[in-house]
């Protein structure tokens, strides 16, 4: 047969248990790169949150996930670069908070609304180290072209969701846009001052607020 030993009794080596064991320990490298990369990204999402954008670098962010400076060049071009990468990260996990809570909400147009701007008040949206990774994000869109172009795409991606849901509740079309940004200034300084100072008023309160608000823009809820 083509391809078989030519040695007798011999067993063909894909056959053998070393090599099936080998094969076997082999598989979960394959996920390894991504989970590398991962705890890269969450190591500098802690720097950032601990020390800001000038005390995040690579050594930093190295030491911080308990790796040599070469493997963060490894996987990453450079600091801005993995600094890139940690901002669609944070921003995706504040995305998917924000779907989760729509989802977890009734079907009517109005709850799912409420939901979605009252979800930026509580964990894992609001807390004071994600706040601080932001500040260290927000303080690099001056100087840094690529952070500024991820935060216009990631507010505008806010907007367009809010728009949607805004739209469903009932709001005009000629309204959307200034209702959207009206409601975001109004999430982002109360998700602000919650973080900063969660003593002078609570999420409840934070959320009872934004319906207030709500209601001006959409109408009072119907019975």
């Amino acid at each position: 047969m083509q391809g078989a030993d030519p040695r007798p009794g011999r067993v063909p080596r894909a056959a053998t248990p070393a090599r099936a064991a080998a094969t076997d320990r082999a598989l979960p490298r394959r996920a390894e790169p991504d989970a590398r990369r991962h705890s890269l990204i969450e190591a500098a999402m802690r720097v950032l949150a601990r020390a800001g954008a000038n005390g995040a670098s690579v050594r930093a962010i190295a030491q911080e996930a308990g790796v040599s400076p070469g493997l963060v060049g490894h996987y990453f071009s450079g600091i801005d670069a993995l600094i890139a990468e940690t901002y669609t990260h944070v921003d995706a996990m504040v995305t998917q908070a924000l779907n989760a809570a729509v989802d977890a909400a009734p079907s009517d147009p109005r709850a799912q609304l409420e939901a979605f701007v009252t979800a930026s008040f509580t964990a894992p949206i609001a807390q004071p180290a994600l706040l601080a990774t932001w500040i260290a994000f927000w303080s690099l869109v001056t100087s840094q072209p690529q952070i500024a172009r991820q935060h216009d795409e990631q507010y505008a991606g806010y907007r367009a969701r809010l728009e949607q849901l805004l739209r469903a509740a009932g709001v005009a079309e000629g309204d959307l846009r200034h209702a959207a940004i009206a409601v975001t200034a109004l999430v982002d300084g109360l998700w602000l001052e919650l973080c900063l100072s969660p003593q002078c008023f609570s999420s409840e309160e934070a959320g009872a607020i934004a319906r207030r608000f709500l209601g001006t823009v959409c109408g009072p809820v119907k019975e």
